[in-house]
C-alpha cells in the first residue's frame, strides 16, 4: 500500500497493493495502521456509506461544520469517478483551490481527506458506485455545501452537462460562504478525528 499526500495538505491518496491469479483478485481496502502512521493522525470512523451514480452525475461539493468536522476515506468500488477536495479552511495555505484524482474499480485507489475540506465527484463511467467511510455519523444541521460549478473555485470538471441534485443546484458560492463566515477554521493539527462518534465533542 502507497499512501503519498496531495498537493492540499489534509489529502491522501492511497494504492493498494493487489494480487491477482486465476480465482480473480485481493486487496487491503484500508489500513488503520499504516495510514495513521502515513498521515501522522489519529484515523477512526463513525459511519459507512454507498453511492450509485449514473454518467455526469456530479455530488458535491460537500462539507461539515468545524469542529466537529468530517473526514473522509473514498473509494470507487465500481466503475469510474473523477474524485475532487477542496480547500475551504480559511486561513489555509492553499485555501479556495482543489486536486482531483481518478478512482476507479482497476487501480482501486483511495482518497483520505481531512476536517475542513470539501468533497465531490463526477461519475465518469454509465454505473459508478462509491463508497466511503466517514469519521462521524450524520448530522443534517451540521452538513453544507457549496456550489460546485462556481466559477471562483475553476473546478474543471470533466464532464460537460453534470447533473446535479436540487440541494447541490441551489447551494452558495464560495464567496457567500466566506462572507457569511461559514467556512471551516484551518488548524495544522487536523485532530479533531480524536472523538470516536459523531456525537461526542471535540477540541
Amino acid at each position: 500500500m502507497k499512501i503519498r499526500p496531495l498537493s492540499i495538505e489534509g489529502a491522501w491518496e492511497i494504492t493498494p497493493q493487489q494480487h491477482h491469479d486465476a480465482r480473480g483478485s485481493f486487496l487491503e481496502w484500508i489500513r488503520l495502521d499504516h495510514l495513521q502512521t502515513a498521515t501522522g493522525r489519529p484515523v477512526r470512523f463513525g459511519q459507512g456509506n454507498l453511492s450509485t451514480s449514473t454518467r455526469g452525475v456530479l455530488r458535491g461539493v460537500h462539507f461539515a461544520d468545524v469542529p466537529p468536522g468530517q473526514a473522509k476515506y473514498v473509494c470507487c468500488v465500481r466503475g469510474r469517478v473523477w474524485d475532487v477536495v477542496v480547500d475551504l479552511r480559511v486561513g489555509s495555505p492553499t485555501f479556495g483551490q482543489c486536486e482531483g484524482i481518478v478512482l476507479d474499480d482497476v487501480d482501486r485507489r483511495a482518497v483520505y481527506l481531512a476536517e475542513g475540506l470539501g468533497h465531490g465527484f463526477c461519475a465518469l463511467s454509465d454505473e459508478a458506485t462509491v463508497m466511503y467511510l466517514t469519521s462521524t455519523t450524520y448530522r443534517p444541521e451540521r452538513e453544507h455545501a457549496v456550489h460546485a460549478l462556481d466559477p471562483r473555485l475553476a473546478i474543471p470538471w470533466p464532464v460537460a452537462a453534470p447533473l446535479l441534485s436540487a440541494r447541490d443546484q441551489a447551494a452558495p458560492s464560495f464567496d457567500e460562504l466566506l462572507t457569511r463566515g461559514e467556512l471551516p477554521p484551518y488548524t495544522t493539527r487536523h485532530h479533531f478525528g480524536d472523538q470516536t462518534a459523531g456525537d461526542q465533542p471535540a477540541g
